[in-house]
């Protein structure tokens, strides 16, 4: 009888040890996983074929993410500007199980009752375009940015029109900066006109987006051409172009910022906060302004942050 009380007093010891080793192992990874919340799935889906021209603003979505425990997936489309591709991408990520999205819209007007469906349950923030239901946009105020810019050209303007490179299609950002730019020139007694390319007799050239500005600043160098180009952006290609005198003036803003802040909301808005942006500052800069250290976060956003 001794014997068998014995035998069962070892049995419950062991078992015992046996549970207190099982817990020793599995408390420290429960005790984690608490301390570390999983990871909010965010989507980045932009309207160009790849990411090169929005390399800053990745900077600043990666650092986002990684301060608020979230992890991106960036995702471009095969045809520039397709709405109907991105919208495509947009449904099968919220379908994948993306937490919320963040998007430079293609076509920002006519999203689908689909993706109208989804927008309470997977947030949508938007880059340089608002989009009706969306949870928030990060850009400038568009049109005082095209306001802001057309000034700059009527500091140096002495006759003739000007061509506005109209590039907006469905992009209500890009439209709103064009227009008010039109506006402004007109109110000042200035002729205008709207073209996909610079006119060959114009002396004077408008860009609103970055892709264009560019572009346009390429074509212009390649071919000697003489007209004065005033656009947008803070590529380190344009910034260079900006530099050697190709273009006159250029409306800038952080777009580090622009991806920080933007990850910012989504992350936000996917865990149910209540959040306003308020639009992002900019500056028009000429050649002589590059250099100037208040400039420098505007134009070099890793050099910057590195010497600190």
């Amino acid at each position: 009888m001794k014997t068998r009380r014995s035998q069962w007093i070892q049995i419950g010891a062991l078992a015992a040890l046996g549970l207190a080793a099982v817990l020793s192992l599995a408390l420290p990874q429960l005790l984690r996983e608490r301390r570390e919340p999983q990871l909010l799935s965010l989507s980045v889906v932009l309207r160009d074929t790849d990411s090169s021209a929005w390399t800053a603003a990745r900077q600043g979505m990666e650092q986002a993410a990684d301060e608020l425990g979230a992890e991106l997936r960036f995702l471009t489309l095969t045809a520039a500007g397709d709405g109907a591709e991105q919208e495509a991408l947009l449904l099968r990520e919220i379908e994948g199980g993306a937490a919320a999205l963040v998007v430079v819209p293609a076509d920002p007007e006519t999203p689908s009752a689909g993706l109208e469906r989804w927008m309470p349950v997977c947030p949508i923030v938007t880059l340089e375009s608002p989009m009706e239901g969306a949870a928030g946009l990060v850009a400038p105020d568009n049109a005082l940015l095209g306001r802001r810019l057309a000034q700059a050209l009527l500091e140096d303007w002495d006759g003739g029109p000007v061509a506005l490179l109209d590039s907006a299609g469905g992009r209500t950002g890009i439209a709103e900066r064009l227009e008010a730019a039109g506006e402004a020139l007109e109110e000042a007694g200035v002729p205008v006109l709207r073209a996909a390319e610079p006119p060959e007799d114009c002396r004077w050239v408008m860009a609103f987006e970055p892709a264009v500005t560019q572009r346009t600043a390429e074509a212009k160098e390649a071919e000697g051409r003489g007209f004065a180009l005033y656009g947008v952006g803070a590529t380190a290609a344009i910034t260079a172009q900006l530099e050697r005198g190709t273009i006159a003036a250029l409306a800038v803003w952080s777009d580090y910022a622009a991806g920080y802040l933007a990850v910012g909301r989504a992350v936000g808005a996917a865990r149910g906060e209540e959040g306003n942006l308020t639009p992002l500052p900019f500056s028009i800069l000429r050649g002589e302004d590059i250099y100037a250290p208040e400039n420098q976060k505007l134009l070099f956003p890793v050099m910057s942050s590195s010497s600190r």
